[in-house]
């Protein structure tokens, strides 16, 4: 099964952030996600939010250097609220600095 995925550095809209977020929501084997440098916004980040509210097997993501937003980062820790499995976030962004 694979455990880690690294799909960083590339250019993941909106609709890539949606389909990984379906496959996030049902993922029982993923473990750690590097997402890092892929221009990734907030609306992506609100998708990829909502997966983390029902995924139960990730354990590290790595969001750094995106261009999410405050808006996006508030939907994120919403999130998290909810997730109990991840351990090890990776964000870094100057919209942080806004909340």
């Amino acid at each position: 099964y694979l455990t880690t995925l690294y799909i960083g550095r590339n250019k993941i809209s909106s609709d890539g952030c949606k389909l990984l977020s379906e496959a996030l929501t049902c993922n029982t084997c993923l473990t750690t996600l590097y997402l890092g440098y892929s221009k990734i916004s907030s609306e992506g980040c609100k998708w990829l939010s909502e997966a983390l509210k029902e995924n139960r097997a990730l354990t590290a993501l790595d969001l750094n250097s995106n261009d999410i937003s405050s808006e996006g980062c508030k939907w994120l820790c919403e999130a998290l609220k909810c997730n109990r499995t991840l351990t090890c976030l990776l964000y870094t962004s100057d919209a942080a600095d806004d909340l």
